[in-house]
């Protein structure tokens, strides 16, 4: 059977994906968001005796080396050199499709032409000649509805049977730029350079592509004649002309496809759309703030209020999960487990600290991919700008926070790789800076346990509080940031394209919402695994001086003894001895277990199964007889003070540690947030991953029955005041190692990355020192002080909004051109 590889490109939201889906059943979520596709999806097919290996390039508007996007798409199709390319053209917006078309036709690489979104197209009164448009591109157009399924034959039948053609070199006319694209194109080899074509490399050099300019040094070996005769053309250009050459070869590109796409489709009559009329809404600039605020409001209530409650139901199923493990790890000891199960278990309970809350983590997603699937993200961006230009920011400077989390529920690492596409460095340096500052995924177990402990009654307005209060602290850091360290860098135009509106799909948003979820839980499986192990070791080393563990095994002595003396009193004399309490302990609590949600006859058939089965520990455990009465008491005893000891073992040793020792050093600097050891300890464990942070709260509060919050409570005098501090400082709190790494990555610069640790660290700790101390000076409840601060936010925030941010940019708006003119 014969194997071609063939690759689909096409513009961001002209229904790329959807079309690959349709021809491989392959799995992808489709969302509508620009740029949402950022690596290259593989799937196949099978017509006749062609097997096709088919692969969905990134969206992308051009084949330039601006983005990642671009640069994956263009280097695929060089390095893999595939049969032929699958251009997929968006019927409805026939003139922005061409662009890129154009620009892989001048690849000279055997291409056809799939026409989608005929459906949208028609709606909006555009009818488009399919056989005109062939003719004027010189390769094969076939009509698609990939939402339906039309046109798939025909793509299946034209594909296997390699009907690509390679289109013209020569098919836009740069006007004057001919005389100097050809005087370069001579100077290069007639075979190309590496893949590419001459002609297309010596446009790409006008055009100052990187790449290109990278890939020249291997063909110019006339002492750079090439690089300066290209230099000599681009300042002769500019001087003649006043517009750089990028703009102007731009232009004629635009002015070929728009030509085109006068000439092969008609607008038949005017039509306001749906997508029209509901973007005058949701897109006003007095009413589209507001509803933006409320639909974040309705989207915190939502997530947060049902999954608290779908938590609490699931929470079961993870306290199995710990009972479990310390069923099949070696056995408890009285004060002291072996090392093996006390480690075992401190994974555990750090796993399932975390894992509490994914009820809520999976609404979360699901509602971020309605928002992706159904167009209105990219409004976002569109409504944001006109906040952000005000604070040092582009609009493009939205995907980054998006994805870094100013919903809650991001990454900053990938948010800080997306600012690679913000054009100017001044709002690109700022957003790589606030990026961290945003919600990420590993920051909302700590947001969720705080306010599930200290802001129940609040939950939806507590989240609502830290899901905007982020993005308030983080515009005004940029500000003062633009002001100051990045003052100079001149601010560039803001373009995006907005997507007609879709109903989300229900297999896209599971599908997304599963993807998110099982990136999480990967996570999970190493990064928390791995610091928790770390933690363990560093919380438990070195161990209790010998005096002090002569204490406490006195102590056990003494309990093990007033155990041993009541069952002297009783028939069970001979039958129990001090080795048998802990075993006792746990058989209590595993005859509860299996009774659980039992009714009473079953509960009953439980009970008389254990007396035959181990009569001894039953008859204490259910409290038969005289006998069984007198030790079951005792035995709540000792098992009350034997829990105390363990506490007071485990808060003495972890204050001794190597983290303890850290934690105390920094009491004196953290004490004005309202910080004790405990939480430092937790704060040096978010440095690696801060989803430990909630972990190691888990393991260090969640103990003998107690809940992290009453944990907290009874043993550091936690408040909702302390709890509101801890969450802005976490707010705040710097990048993780891996997102510092990409920081210095995408700045180039270890200064940079320092900067963004130690500057992050010490806002965090002055906003959390002014809330607690602030708020406790004012006799604040941690409610009033969480708006109080929101109130603070606000104001200076207008304040510096009326600061003039350096060199005004022209106003932002939609557009229905591509990303880069």
């Amino acid at each position: 059977m014969e194997q071609i590889l063939t690759v689909l490109a096409g513009q961001p939201n002209c229904g790329k994906s959807t079309i690959f889906n349709m021809l491989t059943g392959a799995r992808q979520y489709v969302a509508n968001y620009p740029g949402v596709t950022v690596e290259k999806k593989a799937g196949s097919f099978v017509c006749g005796d062609t097997r096709v290996e088919l692969v969905d390039l990134p969206g992308t508007y051009s084949l330039a080396s601006w983005s990642p996007e671009e640069m994956a798409a263009r280097q695929f199709i060089v390095e893999e050199d595939p049969a032929q390319i699958v251009a997929v053209l968006d019927a409805s917006t026939l003139e922005k499709s061409l662009y890129l078309c154009l620009q892989l036709l001048e690849m000279r690489r055997p291409t056809l032409a799939v026409l989608n979104m005929m459906d949208v197209a028609a709606k909006r009164g555009i009818r488009v000649d399919a056989d005109a448009l062939s003719q004027a591109l010189g390769i094969p157009v076939i009509r698609a509805q990939a939402s339906k399924g039309i046109g798939k034959q025909e793509l299946y039948s034209a594909i296997a049977a390699r009907h690509g053609r390679s289109g013209s070199a020569e098919i836009v006319d740069y006007g004057e730029l001919e005389t100097d694209i050809r005087e370069i194109t001579r100077l290069l080899p007639r075979q190309g350079v590496k893949g590419y074509p001459s002609r297309w490399f010596a446009i790409k050099l006008l055009e100052q592509d990187s790449l290109a300019e990278g890939l020249l040094a291997s063909v110019d070996t006339e002492d750079g004649r090439i690089a300066a005769l290209t230099r000599q053309c681009r300042e002769s250009w500019a001087t003649r002309h006043g517009e750089d050459m990028v703009r102007s070869i731009a232009h004629a590109r635009f002015a070929h496809a728009r030509d085109i796409a006068a000439r092969c489709s008609e607008r038949l009559e005017f039509v306001t759309s749906v997508t029209e009329k509901v973007d005058a809404v949701l897109c006003h600039r007095f009413w589209g703030p507001l509803i933006l605020l409320g639909i974040l409001f309705v989207f915190y209530q939502a997530s947060v209020t049902l999954g608290n409650y779908l938590a609490a139901q699931v929470w079961p199923v993870w306290g199995k999960l710990e009972v479990w493990a310390a069923a099949v790890l070696p056995q408890q000891g009285f004060l002291e487990d072996p090392v093996l199960t006390a480690l075992g278990l401190w994974i555990v309970k750090s796993i399932t600290a975390v894992l509490n809350y994914l009820p809520i983590f999976v609404i979360m997603f699901a509602l971020v991919a309605i928002l992706e699937d159904s167009g209105y993200m990219a409004r976002i961006a569109f409504i944001l700008d006109r906040i952000f230009h005000r604070f040092g920011l582009h609009g493009q400077s939205t995907l980054p926070l998006i994805l870094g989390g100013v919903y809650v529920g991001g990454c900053a690492i990938p948010g800080v790789i997306a600012t690679r596409a913000i054009p100017d460095e001044r709002a690109r340096m700022a957003t790589i800076l606030i990026v961290p500052m945003m919600n990420c995924l590993a920051k909302v177990p700590l947001y969720l346990l705080l306010v599930g402990a200290f802001f129940s009654s609040h939950a939806g307005w507590a989240m609502f509080f830290i899901g905007t209060v982020t993005l308030l602290m983080g515009l005004i850091v940029a500000k003062i940031l633009s002001l100051t360290l990045l003052r100079g860098h001149n601010p560039a135009p803001f373009i995006i394209e907005l997507p007609i509106y879709h109903m989300p799909s229900v297999y896209g948003v599971i599908r997304q919402t599963v993807d998110r979820i099982w990136m999480f839980l990967r996570k999970i499986g190493s990064v928390v695994v791995a610091v928790a192990v770390i933690i363990f070791a560093l919380i438990n080393f070195p161990d209790l001086s010998a005096e002090r563990l002569a204490h406490y095994e006195g102590q056990q002595k003494a309990l093990e003894q007033a155990f041993l003396a009541a069952v002297d009193k009783t028939s069970f004399k001979g039958r129990l001895e001090a080795a048998d309490i802990v075993p006792l302990l746990l058989y209590q609590e595993d005859l509860r277990e299996r009774k659980r949600g039992l009714t009473q006859a079953d509960a009953d058939a439980v009970n008389q199964a254990a007396l035959e089965e181990n009569p001894v520990y039953a008859a204490v455990a259910l409290r038969q007889g005289k006998d069984g009465k007198l030790l079951a008491g005792e035995l709540r005893k000792i098992d009350g003070k034997r829990k105390t000891l363990r506490r007071e073992i485990r808060q003495e040793r972890f204050e001794d540690s190597f983290l303890g020792r850290a934690g105390k050093a920094l009491e004196s600097v953290t004490a004005g947030a309202g910080f004790t050891w405990r939480i430092n300890v937790a704060l040096l464990s978010a440095l690696a991953a801060k989803e430990n942070s909630a972990a190691t709260l888990g393991a260090i509060y969640g103990l003998d029955g107690m809940s992290i919050g009453e944990g907290m409570a009874s043993v550091s005098g936690f408040t909702p005041l302390h709890a509101l501090a801890l969450m802005l400082f976490m707010a705040l709190y710097p990048p993780c190692v891996p997102a510092a790494i990409m920081v210095k990555t995408q700045t180039l610069s270890t200064r940079w990355m320092l900067f963004s640790i130690l500057f992050q660290m010490t806002v965090g700790l002055m906003v959390a020192t002014l809330v607690f101390t602030g708020g406790s000076w004012l006799g604040l409840s941690g409610f009033e002080a969480m708006w109080a601060y929101y109130g603070f936010c606000l104001v200076l925030l207008l304040l510096l909004a009326l600061v003039p941010a350096g060199e005004e940019r022209q106003k932002p708006g939609p557009v229905a051109g591509p990303a880069r003119p």
